[in-house]
């Protein structure tokens, strides 16, 4: 623990950082360890945001910590592509074993999920010869101007910005509960390919196969396998974002693994390294070996500490069983959210494989969406010490990810707060519609 207040580096960041970089909570950390974090204060708080999806594997789980430390006594940095190292490799065959798709695949590794958005569409387009490429409504790709173009969402991703990366065209995702099916995503795709962009200069469509930002919403398998066959029918290649879905948060080590349809390209980063900075490419290889030599690549891609970290990672889901703890954690969040559907009538939707799961709120009664009760449930949950993250196109959706090595006493903390937070919610929003009413 530290001697500055919470309040005081508030200010300190204020004065210091762009206004641009947001941030959720006034809780600064001092240490973590698993599920928990504790505040410069000296106060506990239970983490279900793991950084957005990156400690599946927890906070500082000593394989992660041993492998790293262990790196470091070796070298910590000599750019792959000038002084090669044979822990890149070795992870680059695991993952080309481990990443869905049958036939021969190759990886190349980066830094960022944008980074690797942004090498997947090179390739794409290196081995296609096309240009264009489709992404949905409500997706989020990244923050660099190739994937805030891809991003389908403008606040607060877009707006201010300019003019976006061209050749990018966007079709509606589907969500049922929204009224969108997936006959009808499919309908709009085809009339982008009929009016808008010739299939023929299309070279990708990428999508999540769990909308992360946009909301939680899975994929319908029957519209993936249609998805699979129009990019076969004109030799379009499908690029998964797994960076949020991939390493076991949704029950299996990559969300794809849920389809009875495989990508030509995968992105990931997140989880993979378990907290420490790294992303991939894993891919059909006649596609990843398209680009030149030099065309892929980044200073710090694959650097070595990530790379252990990222052994270790893929260690711990295997020996632990995280896929199988990842289905039991979800089932129990979900059939506790579905105890309170009685009471809260804001509850709309409950969704989400494994344990990538979300609430939706809608005004009672009605399909309006409402942010302020997902906000209030938030805020609420915070002042009881449980970090809680909102998402969606409407902002109505809370989303868990608490890392899949959570403790059942602290999982089962983490609920009665959860629980409390919403009730109280509702309980504040009856009492303002009574006050309204009279």
């Amino acid at each position: 623990m530290t001697d500055a207040l919470n309040s005081d580096l508030a200010e300190r960041r204020s004065a210091a950082l762009s206004r641009g970089v947001g941030v959720m909570t006034g809780i600064y950390a001092d240490r973590a360890r698993n599920a928990e974090i504790w505040d410069v204060e000296g106060r506990r708080h239970i983490d279900f945001a793991s950084g957005i999806a990156v400690v599946n594997t927890g906070h500082c789980h000593p394989r992660i910590v041993e492998a790293v430390r262990a790196q470091l006594d070796q070298f910590t940095h000599t750019c792959h592509q000038v002084v090669p190292y044979e822990n890149y490799v070795s992870l680059a065959e695991r993952l080309n074993g481990l990443v869905p798709g049958t036939g021969e695949k190759k990886t190349v590794f980066l830094t960022t999920g944008a980074e690797a958005v942004e090498n997947a569409v090179k390739i794409a387009r290196a081995a296609t010869g096309r240009s264009a490429v489709i992404a949905f409504s409500g997706g989020f790709h990244g923050r660099t101007f190739m994937g805030m173009s891809l991003t389908g969402k403008i606040f607060p991703y877009k707006a201010g910005f300019g003019a976006m990366s061209g050749d990018v065209y966007h079709a509606p995702f589907p969500i049922p509960i929204h009224g969108i099916s997936s006959d009808d995503s499919l309908a709009a795709l085809d009339r982008l390919l009929r009016s808008d962009v010739d299939p023929a200069r299309v070279a990708a469509i990428i999508l999540e196969p769990v909308q992360g930002e946009g909301g939680f919403y899975p994929a319908p398998s029957a519209f993936m396998t249609a998805l699979r066959e129009l990019c076969d029918r004109h030799g379009i290649l499908l690029i998964a974002d797994e960076v949020q879905t991939g390493f076991a948060r949704t029950g299996r080590l990559f969300a794809m693994e849920h389809h009875d349809a495989a990508p030509d390209l995968t992105t990931m980063a997140k989880s993979l390294a378990g907290g420490f900075p790294l992303a991939a490419v894993t891919g059909r290889a006649e596609l990843m070996d398209a680009p030149q030599a030099g065309g892929l690549g980044g200073t710090y891609g694959g650097n070595p500490l990530a790379i252990a970290a990222a052994h270790a990672v893929l260690d711990i889901i295997d020996e632990e069983g995280l896929c199988a703890r990842a289905e039991q954690l979800g089932a129990r969040l979900k059939q506790r959210l579905e105890s309170l559907r009685d009471t809260v009538p804001e509850i709309a939707d409950i969704r989400g494989p494994g344990f990538m799961n979300a609430v939706e709120f809608n005004l009672p009664g009605g399909e309006a969406p409402n942010p302020d009760f997902a906000n209030a449930v938030r805020a609420r949950a915070l002042e009881n010490r449980l970090i809680l993250l909102t998402c969606g196109v409407r902002a109505n959706v809370i989303r868990f990810l608490a890392p899949i090595t959570i403790e059942d006493a602290v999982f089962s903390e983490a609920l009665d707060i959860l629980e409390d937070a919403i009730l109280a919610s509702r309980k504040a929003q009856a009492g303002r519609q009574t006050a309204l009413a009279s």
